[in-house]
C-alpha cells in the first residue's frame, strides 16, 4: 500500500501550480495528518467543527483550516479562533454569524458561497438567483471581518461524467459573470478524488481530495 506522502507527491504532480490542494482528513487520526504535514502539506479540510478544533489543539499552528462541510449558526464560534476558510456559506444569517465571531477573534474569516449545482435533493447550497442577490445585498457590505473569495459547488454523486461536467460548468460560467462586479471571487472550489482532473478543466483553482491521500474513510469510531 502506498504512503500518505507518496499519494500526496503523485497528486501534486497532476496539479497545476495555481490549484490549491485541499487534503480532507476528515474521519482521519492526528497521526495521518502528521504525515502529510511532514510530506509538506499545509492545507487540511474538516467537515466537523468539533473534530477539527480537536485537531487544531493538537497540530502545528501554521495549518490553514478548511471547514468543507455544512455548518450550523450556532457552532461558528468554535471555530472562529483559527479557521482560515468555510467553504459552504448558504445564507446571509451564517455570514453575520462568521463576521460577528470573527470581529470577537480580531480576525478576517474567507468564505466561499455553497452553489446548488446538483440534482441530488440532499445538497444544500444557493440557487444563482441567491446567490447573485446576496453578494449585491446592502446587509452584507458592513461584515467586515468576513471576505467572500469564491465559490463552491458540489457535483452529484454518479459516474457519469458528462452530468458532472455539465455542473462543473455551470458554476464555472456563474463564476465568470460574477466576477467583473466582484474581483474578491478568485476561488472556485470543485473536484474531489474522483472528479479532480475534470473540474481543473472546469476552472477549478481549489481541489477537495480525501480518499486518494489518505485512503478510505474510516467511519468506525
Amino acid at each position: 500500500m502506498s504512503s500518505i506522502k507518496e499519494n500526496l507527491k503523485q497528486i501534486l504532480e497532476t496539479i497545476p501550480n495555481h490549484v490549491t490542494l485541499v487534503a480532507v482528513s476528515k474521519t482521519k487520526p492526528v497521526s495521518d495528518l502528521l504525515e502529510a504535514y511532514h510530506a509538506g502539506q499545509r492545507v487540511f479540510g474538516e467537515n466537523k467543527i468539533q473534530e477539527m478544533t480537536q485537531k487544531w489543539e493538537e497540530l502545528p499552528k501554521d495549518i490553514s483550516w478548511h471547514m468543507i462541510g455544512h455548518v450550523q449558526t450556532n457552532k461558528v464560534k468554535y471555530m472562529a479562533p483559527y479557521v482560515d476558510t468555510i467553504h459552504a456559506v448558504d445564507s446571509l444569517k451564517l455570514l453575520k454569524e462568521i463576521n460577528k465571531q470573527a470581529i470577537k477573534n480580531d480576525r478576517t474569516i474567507n468564505c466561499l458561497l455553497q452553489i446548488k449545482i446538483a440534482e441530488e435533493e440532499s445538497k444544500f447550497g444557493l440557487s444563482d438567483t441567491d446567490a447573485i442577490a446576496l453578494l449585491n445585498a446592502e446587509d452584507i457590505k458592513p461584515l467586515s471581518n468576513v471576505k467572500i473569495i469564491g465559490l463552491m459547488g458540489m457535483a452529484t454523486f454518479t459516474d457519469n461524467q458528462e452530468q458532472i461536467k455539465k455542473e462543473f460548468k455551470h458554476i464555472q460560467s456563474l463564476f465568470e459573470k460574477l466576477q467583473p462586479d466582484h474581483p474578491q471571487l478568485t476561488s472556485l472550489s470543485i473536484g474531489m478524488s474522483g472528479d479532480y482532473q475534470l473540474a481543473i478543466d472546469c476552472g477549478s483553482t481549489m481541489v477537495r481530495i480525501g480518499s486518494s491521500i489518505f485512503g478510505a474513510r474510516n467511519y468506525s469510531h
